[in-house]
């Protein structure tokens, strides 16, 4: 049987992207906790008594690194709740189902981007 014309993966599919989802998203709070970590971090990196110059340099610089990890964060905690949701069409049996032409997204999509809730077809039918 063709995978588009199946209406919905197999238990045992669910079950294997259940998995793969799962260590997804313990790698990803992980990784949310080290950004976390970093930006909440004092940043005093011992540059007291070096030249006013370089701490100026420092501080901008800090204050950069920590807008680009609080995006990052922001991004990692939208990836972990897109993750939470594919766990919940599984829950229902929806997963993997494209949400714009009804037919199943290709496997090797969804073990790439395992949140996946669009077919590359209709991927392509937004651009």
């Amino acid at each position: 049987m063709a995978e588009d014309s199946k209406v919905r993966y197999s238990d045992a599919d669910l079950a294997e992207f259940r998995t793969l989802i799962e260590e997804k998203i313990d790698k990803a709070k992980k990784h949310l906790d080290l950004l976390k970590s970093s930006y909440m971090n004092d940043g005093n990196n011992g540059t007291d008594d070096t030249s006013p110059t370089f701490k100026a340099f420092e501080e901008g610089s800090e204050t950069m690194s920590k807008e680009a990890n609080t995006q990052l964060a922001i991004r990692q905690e939208k990836f972990i709740r897109d993750l939470k949701n594919a766990l919940l069409r599984i829950e229902n049996k929806t997963y993997g189902i494209c949400r714009v032409t009804g037919k199943l997204i290709n496997k090797e999509r969804l073990k790439l981007v395992p949140h996946a809730t669009l077919s590359i077809e209709a991927k392509n039918m937004q651009k």
